[in-house]
């Protein structure tokens, strides 16, 4: 009997089960979750869950999931091992057997070494993560967010929501210059400064001081911040731990084909996890984004379940962040040759840029440039041309 075993109870994971059950599977699939929590939209743990008192978003419920779908669910048993030879996962203590698998474990919080152990310090990247922070942060809390990326960032705009005092410390010169290039990068951090939010770049964290908790950040500069909340939000590491001595392939995630096919037969990977060969920009990448995780689980099932007829992941990368009352977004890669904005401007309320490679659209930012940035993302897909790509944002 066919079997497909899914590994991680996440988005990818969830699109992976609906994909194979879609696309006619018949066979027993099981999907192990290491969280106790049914699958999830992780998006709003930062934004509008931390703001509000609004329930978690899950995907799906339990039953939908067990009778619907006629998924084995196991919640609160995560991975601890994969052997391909005998094609078993295991987990809680049993072996789970595969004919065909998908890897999509995710990502966990990466922190600073060396922190103490005090109450206060927080990371995010899970729903008790976020409740926990929910409960800390309070009209007045003076809160202090290491690394101003998009986690940091969005959660600066909810604490500052919730009436805290905020203030956001950056190692970079500038944040978001690895999501949206160096030129460009300044005008996202602009929205900080235009709200109020106490940016600082270009200073570290040198220690965390306090007895029972938290009580100030010491930065490199000699700057002592006093703090009720202190979050370290340094980006996030691919969970691959579990597979330590399994002979898969390992490199910054699980590294994988065009096809998201691991070094293991029968074993695909999708979502935060999965580094793979894009044949799209012809280089390999590994991406933390909502839209490529649905889009590859999806994807890898269909080619672990047939994997004759298995097509390759050309996505084109996508995220978003809502930043006070901004919507900013990123398609493509901001790697570029040139740099060009083609409507609005920074510091105005909104912005369009093209991003060209050689003579080819590479990548598009947009602040409050919804439905044209979306256009951008089919042209990078189809290859299209600079001028080409140029004449339709100005048309």
């Amino acid at each position: 009997m066919s079997r497909l075993v899914v590994v991680g109870a996440s988005l990818a994971g969830l699109r992976a089960v609906e994909s194979a059950r879609r696309a006619g599977f018949t066979g027993a699939i099981t999907l192990l979750g290491a969280e106790e929590h049914l699958p999830y939209d992780r998006p709003p743990l930062s934004k509008e869950f931390l703001t509000g008192d609004d329930a978690p978003k899950h995907f799906r419920t339990e039953d939908a999931l067990r009778t619907d779908l006629d998924v084995d669910l196991r919640l609160g048993t995560p991975a601890t091992g994969l052997d391909p030879e005998q094609r078993v996962v295991h987990a809680g203590g049993d072996a789970v057997p595969y004919t065909a698998a998908v890897l999509a474990t995710g990502t966990a919080a990466r922190t600073l070494p060396g922190l103490p152990a005090l109450a206060g310090l927080h990371t995010l990247r899970t729903l008790d993560d976020a409740r926990a922070l929910r409960t800390a942060i309070l009209p007045g809390s003076r809160v202090v967010i290491v690394g101003a990326g998009f986690i940091g960032s969005e959660l600066a705009c909810s604490a500052r929501r919730r009436g805290a005092e905020v203030t956001l410390v950056e190692a970079a010169p500038v944040p978001f210059a690895a999501a949206v290039g160096a030129e460009l990068a300044p005008a996202v951090a602009a929205l900080h400064t235009r709200h109020g939010t106490d940016l600082r770049c270009g200073v570290t964290v040198t220690g965390i001081d306090g007895e029972d908790r938290v009580r100030a950040v010491r930065l490199g500069d000699g700057t002592a911040l006093s703090a009720d909340i202190v979050v370290v939000g340094v980006g996030a590491a691919p969970v691959t731990g579990w597979l330590d001595g399994s002979g898969l392939k390992l490199d910054n995630g699980i590294v994988c084909d065009e096809t998201l096919a691991s070094s293991a037969p029968g074993v695909y990977a999708a979502g935060d996890v999965a580094r793979w060969f894009n044949p799209l920009f012809g280089e390999t990448m590994r991406l933390e984004h909502w839209t490529s995780a649905a889009e590859q689980g999806i994807l890898a099932a269909r080619n672990a379940i047939d994997p004759a007829a298995a097509t390759p992941c050309t996505l084109v990368p996508y995220f978003w962040s809502d930043l006070y009352d901004s919507r900013v977004q990123f398609v493509g890669l901001p790697t570029s040759d040139e740099v060009r904005v083609v409507a609005g401007g920074a510091g105005e309320e909104s912005l369009l840029a093209l991003y060209r490679r050689g003579d080819r659209l590479i990548g598009a930012l947009g602040i409050e440039q919804r439905r044209p940035v979306l256009r951008m993302r089919a042209l990078i897909g189809k290859r299209t041309s600079w001028q080409d790509a140029l004449a339709a944002a100005t048309s």
